[in-house]
């Protein structure tokens, strides 16, 4: 499957050489939309989501979530986002949080049942602007902008070729796509975003070691109903943990440089 994947995103090859960045961590990077559109995109999802979903109307749980947020923001690089960050705590269930482009911070109340202190929430916020700072979203909009290229090239030469069998052999392609280039590249912007949300958190003064204890936390409440790592988009939770202890070091050494010790209440 991999003689398809190779061809379908050589297709796009002039349109990537417009688009080369590097990442925070030196991993080359295809980005083919700007930061205003990033920007724009982030605000119209946000203002929808607000419009869509409950916002939480607890002043002690929406001041906790903000104090954490508040002290992690100014690590951000002001090339990401120089402005004054919005946080909203959404009243779901969901255990999830997420950052947008444009400085934008969403919460569920779900993930405040997991997450039990403040250091271990500032796990997740850091990863979540990690998302924002490594492009990770212009990132994936980009392969799949190349891969939709890619794919109605291959099915258009199939056609004109009278090639039998057309439609089975575009259903293989899209699953070789899949599971060969677009879940890897999620489970390796998952690894980059703990990596760079780690070093986030233990600047603002939050101990990076309650990232550990956050994905023993998250394996528990998912009671194992998970797919396995190599369909997975995210990887498994020991994976996150190991790659965590592998760079807890420098994280470590960042906590006890910073004279910060945010002191959020829930």
């Amino acid at each position: 499957m991999s003689a398809w994947i190779k061809p379908l995103l050589a297709l796009g090859l002039t349109v990537v050489l417009s688009g080369c960045a590097t990442s925070p961590t030196g991993r080359n990077q295809v980005l083919l939309y700007s930061s205003d559109q990033l920007e724009q995109m982030g605000d119209q999802a946000f203002s929808s989501m607000k419009e869509e979903l409950k916002v939480s109307n607890k002043r002690v749980q929406n001041s906790y979530v903000e104090c954490i947020a508040n002290a992690i923001t100014p690590h951000v690089p002001q090339s990401v986002y120089a402005g004054q960050w919005e946080v909203v705590v959404f009243d779901d269930e969901q255990v999830n949080a997420f950052a947008l482009p444009g400085g934008k911070i969403g919460v569920y109340t779900g993930l405040l049942n997991v997450a039990e202190n403040q250091d271990q929430l500032a796990a997740v916020i850091g990863h979540e602007i990690a998302h924002v700072i490594a492009e990770h979203g212009n990132e994936r909009m980009s392969q799949g902008t190349l891969i939709n290229m890619g794919s109605q090239a291959v099915g258009q030469v199939l056609a004109a070729n009278e090639v039998s069998q057309t439609g089975p052999i575009m259903a293989a392609i899209g699953l070789g796509v899949q599971v060969g280039v677009q879940l890897p590249f999620s489970r390796t912007h998952e690894s980059e975003a703990d990596v760079i949300g780690l070093q986030l958190m233990a600047q603002a003064g939050f101990n990076p070691r309650s990232s550990i204890q956050l994905w023993k936390n998250m394996d528990a409440a998912s009671s194992g109903e998970r797919p396995m790592e190599f369909l997975s988009t995210h990887p498994a939770p020991q994976t996150r943990i190991e790659e965590l202890q592998a760079n807890m070091g420098p994280a470590l050494a960042d906590y006890q440089n910073t004279s910060q010790r945010p002191s959020c209440k829930s």
